[in-house]
C-alpha cells in the first residue's frame, strides 16, 4: 500500500478517535511522513477493509515512544493488544526503554494502560509559539550541520541526554540520513555549543534534540537559538512547536518567556518488559 493512502486512513482514523473523546493523540506526524518502509514501526488493523486500529513506534536516540488509537466499536476485543505485542517485540530488539503514551486527558488510554505491565514516568506539555519572532544574540549562530560534526553531535547526546556511545552513534548515523528536517550547530562566536533539529511537515515545525554543552548553559544561549528559529520558521509559514517535561521548571519557564504556551498534556509510562510475557 502507498504511503499517502497509508497516512490518509490514519489521519481519518486519528479524527474519528479524536472527537470521541475531544483529545489530541500525539502521533509524530512529521516521522510519519518520513518512513521508508525498511523497518518495522507501524502496526494495523483492518475490519472490512477499514483502518480500525493503528499504533506506531517512535525511535528516539536508546528509548522508543509507542502510542496508538482504535475506534470506539472496536475496543475491548483484544485488537490493540495484539498490536501493542508485536510493537513492543519488534521495539525491544533495538530500544533500552519503551515509553507507551496517551493524552493526559484520555480515559480510555489510562483505562487500558491499568492492563498492561507499565508505571507512570512523567508528562510533558506540548507548546506553541504565540505572537512575532524577536531578534536574537548576534554573538550566537545557527549553521547546517556538517560531517565533520558528527563526533561533536554525539558527545552532546552522551553528555546532555545520557545517551550511551554506542546508541548516540547509531542515533546520529540513522537521523542524519532522513529527510524531512533540518539539522544545525549552533555556534558562539564561530565555536560550537550546541545543536538542534527542527522536522516540518502541514505546516507545523517542531524542535528536537536541543541540546547546549553543559560548560556553556546558563548563558543565554539557548533563549537566542529559540528566538532565531521562530523567525527563520515564521519566514516559512511554519508555526513552531515543542515538548517540555512538566517536571522541568527551568525549561518551562525558558520557553514561556520566549512567547511558548501549552495547548496539551501526554502522560508516559514506562513499560516492564520483565512482566510482559508474564
Amino acid at each position: 500500500m502507498e504511503l499517502q493512502q497509508k497516512l490518509s486512513e490514519i489521519k481519518k482514523l486519528q479524527q474519528q478517535c479524536e472527537a470521541e473523546e475531544n483529545l489530541q493523540l500525539k502521533l509524530n506526524w512529521d516521522m510519519l511522513e518520513r518512513r521508508d518502509g525498511n523497518r518495522k514501526e507501524d502496526f494495523f488493523h483492518y475490519e472490512e477493509g477499514e483502518l480500525c486500529a493503528f499504533l506506531g513506534i517512535y525511535g528516539f536516540g536508546s528509548k522508543a515512544e509507542l502510542c496508538g488509537m482504535v475506534l470506539p466499536a472496536y475496543r475491548r476485543k483484544g485488537i490493540f493488544t495484539k498490536l501493542l505485542r508485536g510493537a513492543i517485540e519488534v521495539a525491544a530488539q533495538e530500544y533500552d526503554e519503551i515509553l507507551l503514551n496517551t493524552p493526559a486527558n484520555s480515559t480510555s488510554g489510562h483505562a487500558f494502560l491499568k492492563q498492561v505491565p507499565c508505571a507512570y514516568a512523567f508528562s510533558e506539555h506540548q507548546m506553541k509559539r504565540q505572537g512575532k519572532a524577536v531578534e536574537g544574540s548576534r554573538d550566537i549562530s545557527l549553521r547546517p550541520t556538517r560531517t565533520s560534526d558528527f563526533e561533536f553531535e554525539m558527545q552532546l547526546d552522551v553528555e546532555c541526554f545520557g545517551f550511551s556511545l554506542s546508541k548516540a552513534r547509531e542515533y546520529n548515523q540513522r537521523i542524519k540520513n532522513e529527510k524531512g528536517h533540518d539539522r544545525y550547530v549552533i555556534e558562539k562566536n564561530g565555536k560550537a555549543v550546541g545543536k538542534v533539529r527542527v522536522a516540518a511537515a502541514a505546516g507545523e515545525a517542531w524542535i528536537y534534540g536541543f541540546a547546549v554543552s553543559p560548560a556553556e548553559q546558563g548563558k543565554g544561549i539557548g533563549r537566542s537559538v529559540l528566538n532565531s528559529l521562530i523567525s527563520l520558521e515564521q519566514s516559512k509559514g511554519h508555526s513552531l512547536f515543542l515538548e517540555v517535561e512538566t517536571q522541568n521548571a527551568h525549561a518551562l519557564k525558558l520557553y514561556e518567556s520566549c512567547g511558548f504556551t501549552s495547548y496539551n498534556m501526554q502522560d508516559y509510562y514506562r513499560l516492564s518488559l520483565q512482566n510482559m510475557n508474564g
